[in-house]
């Protein structure tokens, strides 16, 4: 990126986002042909509920850097930059003007006269206590490590941001600004230096997004209602009110939607449940591009001859996970567990992304299909014992109520030859979160995107200390994953986002699986909500009306 007072628009340009796959539109059907799903006259603003089997871990933006908890500090935090429905190009937010004002620096000029839902001030302090906050906490679980490239903030005056970054040109800074690791936070109500728990951050009233919280009954029930006080980008809701339910399991979900206990069903329907669902005539069911990618991660300190087991063996390390690569049957899964919801990833970038190539289906197997052969010599040639005993976790309720029949089938085709056996356990999400930095050799993972762009699938997990804590580290990928952030030729770093991918394929510290579309479905009489399952994934209750 070079200085230009349009700084914002250029990063968007910079991006290179594919129109094929991240399109601001989506797609919607019923069984009687209605394209949209939404009445016409104007919403009534009446209450909205929505229901979700996602898990909050923190309201804390320092503590947690999950899907279910980011969805709700975007209802109830404000943002520098944010995007607007239907796009995921950053706007605007708290921000009045946001622009590099020289290569290494990226000044920010906030509104006049903001405030909290409490009354407090909201200014550039809270800003740069905000992030100041996020990188000396660096909790394990928070987004810290997206703030890689900061230096230092300092805030000149009550309305100025600068932003000192170590890499110049970051294409993108902007985009990181909407992420989980941008919600700014009431530096009158947080603590500096720790997690703040929710019911403290509900009893504080420290928001600043569209939505205060009025009741919060942890991973049962959120009740919001407009916050008055908000001025950014998303303007005030289209509903009065906003609840957020909770389900333990998808068959309560599909059955509320379907009675019309609640409004939208998002995350998440079993393929089964969405295919019944879509035969209602009640009901619409909505389709949003989709950034999500499935892996396998492995832990190169505890997996099998890790680096911290009894009988660590570098190269044999390696032999296993490329084995476990040569007998995945991605085609298999997509079909049988997912029924078409979700197609075979052989990438770590995900179709459509400017720079996605798939090296490991070139690398693995033969054309992605599954070879035992292949494996067996990887493993013989190493001097591996047969079969490799593999501890693999897996979550049963974060990732979809699928998650097990999809591991019962991994383990079933790592299994298959004898050359794997796999002891396959499920643990709870919040438990799940903690226990896999340490605990787990090997285990499952989804990613949601917190920007569009290509960066968002290679820092988080192959940058040094990254967010998998999976002890990954190869200095060329760090050095070129840095390097391709501040290439402003967008020919120079779609070649370095290819290069990267064929690198980390080779090292194997993560194994895709599978990437999926977002899927929501919705009373007839509700309105907005392909507006919100657009490119940002972000899933906004402000832009929902009946």
């Amino acid at each position: 990126m070079t200085r230009k007072k349009n700084g914002l628009r250029l990063a968007a340009a910079a991006l290179g986002i594919s129109a094929l796959a991240l399109t601001g539109c989506t797609s919607s059907a019923s069984n009687d042909g209605d394209a949209s799903g939404a009445p016409s006259g104007d919403a009534s603003g009446a209450p909205i509920t929505l229901g979700t089997t996602d898990k909050v871990t923190s309201l804390d933006p320092a503590g947690s850097y999950d899907n279910g908890s980011f969805m709700v500090m975007n209802q109830i935090f404000p943002f520098l930059l944010n995007s607007e429905p239907g796009s995921p190009e950053p706007s605007n937010d708290l921000a009045e003007s946001a622009e590099f004002t020289s290569d290494k620096e990226f000044t920010v000029k906030l509104k006049p006269g903001l405030k909290w839902a409490n009354g407090n001030d909201l200014d550039s302090k809270d800003v740069k206590f905000t992030f100041d906050r996020q990188l000396k906490i660096a909790d394990p679980n928070g987004p810290s490590s997206l703030l890689g490239n900061v230096e230092s903030i300092t805030a000149p005056d009550a309305t100025t941001v600068v932003f000192k970054l170590k890499v110049a040109n970051d294409q993108t800074f902007p985009q990181v600004l909407t992420s989980p690791v941008g919600p700014i936070v009431d530096d009158e109500v947080f603590p500096a230096d720790k997690v703040m728990a929710d019911e403290e951050i509900v009893a504080g009233k420290a928001f600043g997004g569209q939505y205060v919280i009025d009741s919060y009954n942890k991973n049962s029930l959120i009740s919001m209602s407009a916050n008055d006080a908000y001025a950014g980008v998303l303007g005030a809701p289209a509903n009065k009110s906003a609840a957020i339910k909770y389900y333990a399991d998808s068959n309560n979900l599909k059955l509320d939607v379907q009675q019309g206990n609640i409004d939208v069903a998002y995350r998440s329907l079993t393929p089964t449940d969405v295919e019944d669902l879509g035969k209602d005539s009640n009901l619409v069911v909505h389709k949003g591009p989709g950034g999500e990618l499935r892996y396998i991660v492995f832990n190169f300190d505890t997996m099998p001859y890790g680096a911290k087991t009894a009988d660590a063996d570098a190269a044999k390390s390696l032999a296993v996970r490329q084995a476990a690569a040569n007998l995945i049957d991605r085609e298999a899964i997509a079909s049988e567990v997912y029924k078409g919801t979700y197609t075979p990833a052989y990438s770590y970038v995900p179709q459509g992304f400017t720079g996605a190539i798939e090296p490991l289906k070139e690398l693995y197997g033969t054309d992605g299909k599954p070879d035992a052969a292949k494996a067996k010599k990887v493993l013989e040639d190493a001097g591996v014992d047969i079969p490799v005993s593999l501890p693999l976790q897996y979550n049963p309720d974060h990732y979809g109520p699928s998650s097990g029949d999809e591991y019962a089938l991994v383990k079933k085709q790592l299994e298959a030859d004898g050359l794997f056996k796999v002891d396959l356990k499920s643990t709870e999400w919040v438990t799940y979160q903690k226990q896999r930095v340490t605990d787990y050799p090997a285990y499952q993972l989804g990613w949601f995107p917190d920007y569009s762009d290509a960066d968002n699938y290679l820092s988080p997990f192959f940058a040094k200390d990254n967010f998998l804590s999976n002890n990954y580290d190869n200095p060329a990928v760090d050095k070129l994953i840095s390097e391709q952030r501040g290439m402003a030729d967008a020919a120079e770093r779609t070649k370095a986002i290819e290069d990267l991918q064929t690198m980390v394929a080779k090292d194997l510290s993560t194994l895709p699986l599978l990437q999926g579309a977002q899927v929501a479905v919705a009373g007839k009489d509700v309105q907005g909500v392909e507006k919100t399952l657009d490119p940002s994934f972000k899933f906004r209750l402000g832009v929902l009306s009946k």
